[in-house]
């Protein structure tokens, strides 16, 4: 994201930019980043509900529309009636209760779609008008083809479900939720760019430092939660702070070759997202005093410091909790969105830090 930035900011504050495009190009980043968080927690809430593999084909055009026949109807609860999940957990499942979960997964994909058009149309008329910041166009057509790049993703990962085990891959899960929060970052980067006047950079390289070192393990720690959402990891050991009356439980490395236990074994994978978290409660609050505590620090930076210790506050509380009443759903969606937020946070802080 620094990089999407460096050139892209000096080439624009050099030019003659009118202030306005830049703010207009800005709100509507801001508003794709609102629509990709929602479809962020929309997909959180499609796993949780067990309806990921509901709908067995790919298709973008075609599959905009859904069902609208009995006919209609029939024909896609037929093609779900041949999948694994249907046969091995779900051969009960009546028509009605195909289409809850029916419903689910179309609207992920629904607004996938349109997320899609909110960026691409938009950015076609900024760019006829040539409205778009000089050194900024090129990031931006790059933010859409990872966004293609990320539709694709998650039919490989919906495959990865449709042939001998009814799950999909927790490896082309966490994939998939990764990449979403790599497009989210980029816009949201490029956007704090755009809207925020440009100032003297602050001198202190520590903090620049340490500010990149929490992001990065704030996205390694999304990435842990990919896991244990992938393997249902969160439904075991509820229990906090100990893992059922242990610091570190047994069988953390049952798995042979060892690597597999980071990936496949459920004690390991929610251990390792336990330690992040701790990780970060530890250095977050660090960070924070570090920032306030400078002398050459703008204040924007040091209340996006602060916000960013409330938010990860907040994450925490909602992943102990989620945890403890072993995942409902409201909570699970909640630590979902928290998540976005908390990222958000660290990219804010980061970039206040780097103006």
């Amino acid at each position: 994201m620094e990089m999407i930035d460096r050139t892209a900011r000096e080439i624009a504050e050099r030019a003659d930019t009118d202030p306005r495009d830049r703010h207009a190009v800005a709100a509507w980043l801001f508003v794709c980043c609102a629509l990709l968080f929602a479809l962020i927690v929309l997909g959180g809430v499609t796993r949780l509900t067990h309806s990921g593999l509901s709908i067995t084909e790919w298709q973008p055009i075609v599959g905009t529309l859904p069902p609208l026949t009995d006919t209609d109807w029939a024909d896609a609860f037929a093609k779900y009636r041949a999948t694994p999940e249907y046969r091995q957990i779900n051969p009960d499942m009546s028509l009605d209760a195909f289409k809850r979960i029916f419903w689910w997964e179309y609207a992920h994909r629904l607004l996938g779609r349109a997320i899609g058009l909110a960026f691409l149309l938009p950015y076609l008329w900024f760019l006829v008008r040539r409205r778009i910041p000089p050194g900024y166009a090129g990031a931006l057509f790059a933010i859409f083809v990872l966004g293609g790049a990320q539709g694709a993703l998650g039919w490989y990962m919906v495959q990865s479900g449709l042939v001998d085990d009814p799950r999909v891959s927790q490896l082309r899960l966490a994939a998939h939720l990764g990449l979403a929060f790599l497009i989210f970052g980029a816009m949201f980067w490029v956007a704090l760019s755009l809207s925020r006047a440009a100032a003297r950079r602050s001198g202190n390289a520590a903090l620049r430092r340490f500010a990149f070192l929490l992001t990065t393990l704030t996205f390694v720690m999304v990435l842990a939660g990919g896991l244990v959402a992938g393997i249902r990891a969160g439904f075991a050991y509820n229990t906090f702070p100990l893992m059922n009356g242990r610091w570190i439980p047994p069988g953390i490395l049952l798995l042979e070759p060892w690597y597999r236990n980071l990936t496949d074994n459920m004690t390991t994978v929610q251990f390792d997202h336990r330690l992040l978290a701790w990780v970060l409660a530890a250095l977050v609050p660090w960070f924070a005093w570090s920032v306030h505590a400078a002398p050459d620090v703008d204040p924007q930076a040091r209340r996006a410091a602060a916000f960013f210790v409330v938010l990860l506050v907040i994450q925490i509380a909602l992943g102990i909790a989620t945890l403890l009443l072993v995942v409902p759903l409201p909570l699970a969606a909640a630590h979902q969105a928290g998540a976005v937020l908390v990222f958000a946070a660290a990219l804010n802080a980061s970039h206040a830090l780097r103006r």
